[in-house]
């Protein structure tokens, strides 16, 4: 008898080509069943597969990941990049790196015209803004954690390439809007262009993508960094004024890296260490609110959005001073994340009001772009958990589809400080610490984390969202652990979001009004926004017994296997 319930199942289904009754799922409780949360319910569907064929977690994460790049371009990928944490059922915490790297041709001033002036969209579209990619080493990085054959892994995902897929109407609205784009960027015809507007339920067939993916599974890693697909990514370099080499390919490799792991009343927090910046604003974030006793408040009042505001805004200022490529830098998590530095970064706090930016940065005017991310949190029967967010970074990232290989290539260097002081596209200000260096990992901020309790998995949790994904984890392991709120009140009530700069708090649509009045009060600026991330999380209890939430503010859908 199978030991799970779905609480909310079909939002909506239709059938195509290679499968039929696309079902949304939003919450499953399962006991001692392997969960998968990600970003559209064919790759869910597709991870939780092979987990029934007798994989484990880290089969579903590649198969998961795989099957994005095909149903979810906007950020799923094979020429992008991410982070990946993971915890196997006999307590091993482990990391893997796979961010992009600069080419060997960067420079530190690559971006900036004679005046020394930057310019911004040359390190976010088109072939100049790509770093070199990490995805498929990572996916094979992951491969020895699992137990199943890539060339099994692979597979749902040339099916859905080959056979197609029917899209769903968010998925229609993003291409639709990026038409222009497309076209801007490619000097042949790509598979996302069509001279009428994309529906809900056309189908969306990608042959050149199927063909990319059948030489990895013939030829591995090196199938991508070698060979006729290297070449193909070269090719289109040459197009513009790209600058990877068939050598920045065939030398770029993963790094794991030992877990940045700290306590949280009493909970274990497993996160990434640098170049991720989340991990250490986690810990930044989390014990500067403790400070103020942050579980006295209830979610989302005036004193609780104020505490964790000022938190945020302090983290931020050091993710612009300090942070970078731990392999380039002085690296100075231990003294950020330690609780005498806290301690003092938190004495001009000011329960009565807002504490000026300007008293933590130099103020600098920040531009308003939108961001494109993805993640995934998985729970396998054998007590296995993974968590991984992976990139292109912006929206379909450079907006180039490599020729001949249908798929699209990163923007990623718009995450290395292009000119110190100067934001990137998601407002994030860098320094020195994050300068442009050939075969440097640019900052990021993406988060996957993994919570434990009595030295097991307790939460599996991550987001989508620029520099709003470590606020957002954030936010949702102090609704578990300090509101007790429950995973699916903690993933979709409004959400709020600092970044020190620029000044204002992002909230919400919904976000309390009595608490917007009374921050405003204090002098807070407040931005309305439609939506702040999209979360997946996994609550797993003492007894084995899960609940997986994918958020409610995209296509996210949880599969069990």
């Amino acid at each position: 008898m199978k030991k799970y319930f779905v609480l909310l199942i079909v939002l909506y289904n239709f059938t195509f080509a290679q499968f039929t009754d696309i079902n949304i799922v939003k919450e499953i409780h399962a006991q001692k069943k392997g969960l998968v949360v990600s970003a559209h319910p064919l790759a869910s569907e597709a991870g939780a597969k092979f987990m029934k064929m007798g994989g484990n977690a880290y089969d579903a994460v590649i198969a998961t990941q795989y099957a994005l790049a095909v149903v979810y371009p906007q950020a799923g990928n094979i020429a992008g990049g991410g982070f990946l944490v993971g915890v196997k059922n006999n307590g091993e915490k482990f990391t893997i790196d796979f961010r992009e790297t600069a080419p060997e041709k960067s420079s530190k001033d690559m971006y900036l015209d004679q005046k020394g002036n930057p310019n911004t969209d040359l390190s976010q579209n088109g072939r100049l803004a790509v770093g070199v990619p990490g995805s498929i080493a990572g996916f094979f990085a992951t491969l020895k954690y699992a137990k199943l054959p890539m060339e099994k892994l692979i597979q749902p995902a040339i099916d859905l390439a080959e056979k197609g897929f029917s899209i769903t109407q968010r998925e229609a609205n993003l291409l639709n809007s990026q038409m222009q784009n497309f076209s801007n960027h490619n000097k042949t015809r790509t598979v996302f262009q069509r001279s009428t507007p994309w529906k809900q339920g056309d189908l969306l067939i990608q042959k050149d993508l199927a063909e990319t993916l059948k030489v990895i599974q013939k030829n591995g890693a090196k199938g991508f960094y070698e060979g006729k697909i290297a070449q193909l990514i070269v090719n289109e370099m040459k197009r513009g004024n790209g600058i990877i080499t068939l050598n920045d390919l065939k030398n770029y490799k993963v790094v794991e890296r030992k877990p940045l792991t700290f306590n949280y009343k009493g909970n274990e927090i497993v996160a990434m260490p640098l170049p991720s910046s989340g991990g250490i604003l986690l810990a930044q974030m989390l014990q500067m609110s403790a400070f103020e006793k942050i579980e006295k408040y209830q979610q989302n009042s005036t004193g609780a959005v104020q505490v964790m505001v000022e938190a945020e805004r302090r983290s931020f200022a050091d993710r612009a001073e300090y942070m970078g490529d731990p392999d380039f830098i002085n690296d100075k998590t231990q003294m950020l994340i330690s609780e005498d530095y806290l301690k003092n970064r938190w004495k001009s706090y000011n329960n009565l009001k807002a504490t000026p930016s300007s008293e933590v940065g130099k103020i600098i005017p920040q531009p308003k772009e939108s961001t494109e991310t993805t993640h995934i949190s998985i729970i396998d029967k054998e007590g296995n958990a993974v968590a991984v967010t992976t990139t292109l970074n912006g929206l379909y990232g450079s907006k180039v589809v490599v020729t001949d290989g249908g798929f699209l290539l990163n923007n990623e260097m718009d995450d290395f400080s292009i000119k110190p002081g100067v934001p990137n596209m998601f407002g994030a200000v860098g320094g020195d610490a994050n300068s442009i260096k050939p075969g440097k990992r640019m900052l990021s901020s993406m988060t996957p984390t993994i919570v434990m309790k009595n030295n097991k998995p307790f939460l599996i949790v991550g987001t989508p969202g620029g520099t709003t994904i470590p606020t957002s984890v954030y936010q949702a392991i102090v609704n578990i652990l300090d509101f007790k709120l429950s995973p699916n009140m903690a993933v979709n009530l409004p959400k709020f979001h600092h970044q020190w700069l620029p000044e204002s708090v992002m909230v919400e649509k919904n976000f309390p009004e009595t608490t917007i009045s009374d921050l405003q009060k204090m002098n807070y600026k407040i931005e309305r926004v439609t939506q702040i991330g999209r979360t997946e999380l996994i609550l797993v209890d003492e007894n084995g017994n899960a609940i997986a939430v994918a958020d409610g503010r995209g296509d996210d859908s949880v599969a069990v296997e």
